[in-house]
């Protein structure tokens, strides 16, 4: 085991919907930490919402900003971070992740689907939700796994039970 590098307690990655942010919050207040929603970072960075900021910078620009803002905050916050879903596949983040404890937060698209508020949250899901959701998963999977020590299944699982299996994730990590 390498020793501990400063940054993040914990990283949650996955795709919209997954519960990073409800998972965070929780896993945050149980280790006595802060928690911090990239994606809060990246709109106050620029003052727009994420989905938004993709449609105006374009997906490369974003990506490009998403990683500058990701290297600023990584060796300073040392709370739970949850990232953007698509901040892992950003050129030049899985390296930014590699030394820290990631945990990928895994969904399935029919769960993802069920979710209210999902689309309206993210306008770039219309006019197909379902097509654009399988094929946003299909995508992002292998990234999200590549980058993560862990996977936490979380379809049809209360917040409280996929805590449990996240900080389990940092018990192993410490023997």
């Amino acid at each position: 085991m390498s020793e501990r590098v400063n940054g993040p307690v914990l990283i949650l990655v996955g795709p919209p919907g997954s519960g990073k942010s409800t998972v965070g919050r929780l896993a945050a207040k149980r280790l006595g930490v802060d928690f911090r929603d990239f994606d809060d970072d990246m709109e106050a960075e620029h003052g727009l919402p994420a989905g938004e900021l993709v449609v105006s910078l374009g997906r490369e620009k974003f990506q490009e900003s998403e990683r500058e803002l990701l290297a600023g905050v990584l060796p300073t916050f040392t709370g739970v971070l949850a990232l953007g879903g698509g901040t892992p596949t950003a050129p030049g983040v899985p390296e930014l992740l590699e030394p820290h404890h990631v945990v990928f937060l895994d969904v399935e698209l029919e769960h993802l689907l069920r979710r209210e508020g999902l689309v309206p949250l993210h306008p770039w899901l219309m006019p197909n939700p379902r097509a654009h959701l399988r094929e946003l998963l299909n995508q992002r999977r292998p990234v999200y796994t590549r980058v993560a020590a862990a996977t936490v299944p979380t379809s049809g699982r209360e917040p409280d039970e996929v805590l449990a299996d996240v900080l389990a994730t940092l018990e192993l990590s410490t023997d």
